[in-house]
């Protein structure tokens, strides 16, 4: 695994969590960094979030102090205090201001973040500041996730771009639903942040859902600790995208309860903006995730999840393929059913749907609903 220069990772247990899991992670650079985010555009914004937007801005940025368990969102003035006396903590023995540390939070929405686990332990915390310690800070972020979420490339130049990432559940693309925090050797500008990380976001992140909800904390972060210069912007701008796509991907892959990963691609929309409406309409259909979920094939509820979106088209041109296999058309099965079954028990769908009214298209990437999924956010607190 490449790991950016310039860069510390921490991950301890403080017991925020009911079991005893990696609760508390520090991402940590004794030189200044530059850096930007992007946050969610839920109305109801988590204390960590507003911080941030307003931290972000600052000159001086040495890191990312992030929890999990506890949300800290709709919280008060109760979430704001606490937040910023642990913020303080951690700045008092790294011997920096605490204005130049990001915040991040992910878990129970509503609960107080609990200063007399998290203060006693904030030493340690430090104390176990490496290199090698990234694997503990990517664990140290998950709440429902199954794996942690790491991926890391390297241009020919010996440039890092490295991205963590937690996230299952709550999964919606209006902004990313999860937290993700993306680390490069590089040296970069705030002003090249500022036009870049949106795009990256908008590529990648906001392309994904499990169940349609947009969280209250999600947030991306993009740090660097300017310690190599780029020869090859394109390059550098491209592995930046992937690895926030592979992340993406691996948050749906994640997602909960899933057993298939399925990429709904809108073909020949008269605009990018209706071609996204219709892909996100069959992607969070209920009816649709769960066909796909008991390898039923009932296009009728493709058609059903597309007629709902308000987008304007003749249902009858509408030409539906499963992993390059034609299987409706004009209304009708084109294809063997046993053939379509077939596709649909594979882990990894294509879901194409062509209308035939432009040039236009957009791909978003979905899963199954299962009853894992059920079991998993009915006792969510339990």
């Amino acid at each position: 695994m490449f790991v950016p220069e310039g860069f510390l990772f921490s991950g301890i247990s403080c017991g925020i969590k009911k079991e005893d899991k990696l609760d508390l992670g520090l991402i940590y650079s004794p030189e200044e960094l530059t850096a930007w985010g992007v946050f969610t555009t839920n109305t109801v914004k988590a204390i960590p979030v507003l911080l941030g937007k307003r931290l972000i801005r600052e000159k001086k940025i040495h890191g990312i102090l992030a929890n999990s368990g506890v949300a800290n969102a709709c919280t008060g003035e109760e979430g704001f205090k606490r937040a910023l006396t642990i913020l303080k903590e951690v700045a008092k023995y790294l011997k920096i201001p605490y204005k130049s540390l990001l915040p991040a939070s992910t878990g129970v929405i509503g609960e107080q973040l609990p200063l007399e686990k998290i203060l006693p332990n904030i030493p340690t915390l430090i104390s176990n500041l490496s290199v090698q310690n990234y694997i503990q800070f990517a664990k140290a972020i998950m709440t429902t996730d199954t794996f942690p979420k790491i991926v890391s490339k390297k241009t020919e130049d010996g440039i890092v771009i490295f991205g963590v990432a937690k996230g299952a559940g709550m999964i919606a693309p209006n902004m990313a639903t999860m937290l993700a925090f993306i680390l490069t050797d590089a040296e970069v500008s705030k002003d090249y942040l500022k036009k870049s990380l949106p795009k990256m976001v908008e590529q990648s992140f906001n392309r994904i859902t499990v169940d349609g909800d947009t969280s209250t904390n999600d947030t991306v972060y993009m740090l660097c600790s300017n310690l190599k210069k780029i020869k090859n912007w394109e390059k550098f701008e491209s592995l930046c995208l992937e690895v926030a796509k592979e992340l993406a991907y691996l948050i749906i892959k994640d997602g909960e309860g899933t057993s298939k990963v399925i990429k709904i691609l809108i073909k020949g929309a008269k605009t990018k903006n209706e071609a996204k409406i219709l892909a996100t309409s069959v992607a969070n259909s209920p009816l649709v995730k769960t066909a796909f979920y008991g390898g039923d094939p009932n296009w009728g509820r493709i058609f059903s999840a597309l007629g709902k979106s308000g987008i304007k088209f003749n249902p009858q041109e509408i030409e539906i393929y499963l992993n390059g296999i034609p299987w409706v058309a004009n209304f009708k099965s084109i294809n063997n059913e046993a053939k379509i079954k077939e596709e649909m028990r594979k882990p990894e769908i294509e879901l194409c749907i062509r209308l035939k009214q432009g040039k236009m298209s957009y791909e978003m990437l979905t899963t199954d609903l299962t009853e894992e999924y059920i079991r998993i956010n009915a006792h969510y607190r339990t």
